[in-house]
């Protein structure tokens, strides 16, 4: 199958990188208060075993999701655990009560986070859903703690493809210093046939209504 697109459809790629993340700003605005912006959105190609130095092993929080459809794949959210516990006090008050069962989170803010995730993950993929001019559903969010590097093992399911397509951007909220870096591993090969089938003389964002349904 081939890789190959129209060199006219190459700016989709940064098009579905800059509309998903400033989707996730927006939600972060309107949820929490937090005036959030993009920093650095950018894309990498690499070779498979080179994703988990990529992410590093610092110890970090992920929630991530499974595209349930083409591209298939996985949405990744990292972030500080400092970060993680402000952005669930922002958003919904004191999670105080039961005690940390792993040492410094409780069950009560697993499951706020992984709420967070839900809500920012479909506004990322409704994004990515609007450039492409198709409809993604998702899985229910996952929670996760521990190296960065481990988490993408936890993730699973990874094409046997020789290249990883990841999309980076970094989301930052000045006022409150809190930082989420997101991170997209779409199927290439399905990702390629998607952009291909688009029609340049389609305004997607105009006339698309994408669908980002949770499945059970």
């Amino acid at each position: 199958m081939s890789l190959q697109v129209d060199v006219r459809k190459l700016d989709l790629f940064n098009k579905m990188a800059k509309e998903g993340s400033e989707t996730v700003a927006d939600h972060l605005s309107q949820l929490a208060g937090i005036d959030a912006g993009i920093e650095v959105s950018k894309i990498n190609f690499l070779d498979i075993e080179d994703v988990k130095t990529h992410l590093g092993s610092q110890k970090q929080v992920g929630i991530f999701v499974e595209l349930v459809d083409p591209p298939h794949g996985y949405v990744l959210f990292l972030l500080e655990p400092r970060d993680s516990k402000q952005l669930v006090g922002q958003m919904v008050g004191g999670m105080g009560g039961d005690e940390p069962a792993d040492g410094l989170f409780t069950d009560m803010e697993r499951s706020a986070m992984q709420e967070i995730g839900n809500i920012m993950t479909s506004g990322y993929i409704d994004g990515w859903a609007n450039v492409l001019d198709t409809t993604i559903d998702i899985s229910t969010p996952s929670f996760a703690y521990g190296p960065a590097s481990d988490i993408v093992d936890e993730m699973g399911g990874w094409p046997q493809e020789d290249i990883a397509f990841v999309v980076d951007s970094d989301i930052v909220a000045e006022s409150t210093d809190v930082e989420l870096t997101a991170y997209t591993f779409p199927r290439l090969r399905e990702l390629v046939d998607l952009i291909q089938d688009i029609d340049l003389d389609t305004d997607v964002q105009t006339d698309t209504t994408a669908s980002t349904d949770i499945v059970e």
